[in-house]
């Protein structure tokens, strides 16, 4: 268990990490944040360009499961329909709980499951807290002054993440 806030890896979009990525680095379960990462808090509705992205990646195997502090359960359920996945809404990371129990109850090992969120403080320090694998993605969209500043703060470990997975 780590209480480091820097990411194994990092992304531009969520749509970049390829089922071929995750085969190379063994994740069986990938858990995604829902706000800012599979849509901006203003979107209602999934795009398709996740929909497609989400077919591909369970489509090579991996499960998918919506890890969201977001404690609006409806959001989260209307997405996590979308997508045909479970979901557990009011996730309180950074703590580690609700990963770790979503590992447990679903038989994978720290090993083979990651956290994909766009927060630092949140996301990747729930990950790695958790002992399983941090990948952090910009967020969908600033929509408020607070996130941009919030983003701002963040740059200093994004920066130090050794693995920017960037095309």
């Amino acid at each position: 268990m780590s209480f480091s806030p820097v990411p194994l890896y990092l992304f531009r979009n969520l749509t970049d990490i390829s089922p071929e990525f995750l085969g190379e680095i063994g994740v069986k379960l990938l858990m995604l944040d829902l706000d800012n990462t599979i849509a901006a808090y203003s979107e209602q509705s999934l795009a398709k360009s996740i929909a497609l992205w989400s077919e591909r990646v369970v489509g090579c195997g991996v499960r998918l499961f919506i890890v969201s502090n977001n404690a609006r359960n409806k959001r989260v359920e209307t997405f996590a329909k979308a997508l045909s996945v479970g979901y557990a809404a009011g996730a309180s990371k950074p703590s580690p709980k609700v990963v770790l129990r979503t590992i447990e109850e679903f038989g994978f090992k720290q090993d083979e499951s990651a956290l994909v969120g766009d927060q630092i403080f949140a996301d990747a320090l729930a990950a790695n807290r958790a002992g399983i694998i941090s990948i952090i993605v910009r967020p969908r969209r600033f929509t408020n002054p607070l996130l941009v500043i919030r983003y701002a703060l963040e740059m200093p470990f994004r920066a130090m993440c050794g693995n920017k997975m960037f095309r």
